[in-house]
């Protein structure tokens, strides 16, 4: 099942990495703000670093100052990666980690790019899991992750790999989806709702207990109360946290957290199912986009 859910996602992402979403298109920049990102920092930034996936955001809480190293657990197109190379400063480094090449490619471009008449050159991007980070041990001052942890199929792996490559002192700063309580079975089991961030997604306390488990402390895992139907209530969206399909030619299948993707005939009769058993919950009830914050010891 592991192998399924990797190849899924790869498959998913790697297909919103091309479908050229981006803080100019309708809805984007919207969905964005409601989940808390400024106007200037979407501003300083390349507008197809963000493409409407995030459920919060992790630099808000990350206190990163100049000449630290911050690493962020898929980085997607380079939305947080950016932001955070701007408070690190030329001094410090910003580390984009992503399993999909076509995220990395799209990232990679997007680094290049002059925005506001500078580009930024404290940034690199590498294509891995995040179970296996490609850094030395005790390397990094932060690490921070949008929407992603809940995607990991062995999220405890995640959690020592972060725990890992941690200075002493050095803290997590996650922005993800947790559940308030069980999923209705259907929904559970279905790898599209994984895919999009749902059935994948830890209890809050057990989420808790994993980081202490990994060597964790101080550990926070703090519903924000965000409405995760944000995406749904925008314009042409079905289904929950979704930014519009990028053609009208194609199915309406969306493309942010919480929702499972996909262009095909096939996608579009499986979204079209997913959607009409999310239809049947509010997912508020069940799921919370949470931020999350822990340090690792200095002992």
């Amino acid at each position: 099942m592991s192998k399924e859910i990797i190849e899924a996602v790869q498959t998913r992402y790697g297909s919103i990495a091309t479908q050229g979403l981006s803080s100019d298109r309708e809805g984007v920049r919207e969905v964005a703000e409601a989940f808390g990102y400024t106007p200037e920092e979407l501003a300083s930034i390349p507008a197809e670093a963000n493409m409407g996936l995030s459920c919060g955001n992790p630099i808000a809480h990350a206190y990163l100052r100049p000449g630290e190293t911050v690493v962020d657990l898929g980085c997607g197109g380079g939305l947080d990666v950016f932001i955070a190379a701007e408070k690190v400063g030329p001094t410090g480094r910003a580390i984009g980690i992503d399993m999909t090449p076509e995220m990395i490619d799209l990232a990679r471009r997007n680094a290049v790019k002059d925005v506001g008449g500078r580009s930024l050159k404290n940034v690199e991007f590498h294509l891995s899991t995040i179970d296996r980070i490609p850094l030395p041990d005790g390397s990094v001052d932060c690490v921070i992750s949008n929407c992603v942890i809940n995607l990991a199929p062995d999220k405890q792996a995640v959690f020592r790999e972060i725990s890992r490559v941690l200075k002493p002192g050095g803290r997590l700063a996650v922005s993800d989806i947790a559940l308030k309580q069980p999923l209705p079975g259907e929904i559970a089991r279905d790898l599209l709702a994984y895919v999009g961030c749902v059935a994948g997604a830890l209890e809050i306390e057990d989420y808790r207990q994993r980081l202490i488990a990994a060597g964790l402390s101080q550990v926070e895992v703090i519903d924000t109360g965000a409405d995760l139907n944000t995406y749904s209530k925008l314009e042409n969206q079905s289904g929950c946290s979704a930014p519009p399909s990028s053609s009208e030619s194609m199915p309406v299948i969306s493309s942010g957290c919480c929702s499972p993707g996909g262009t095909s005939d096939t996608d579009a009769l499986a979204h079209g199912r997913l959607a009409d058993r999310l239809r049947e919950h509010n997912i508020n009830e069940y799921a919370a986009s949470v931020r999350v914050y822990a340090v690792k010891s200095r002992a």
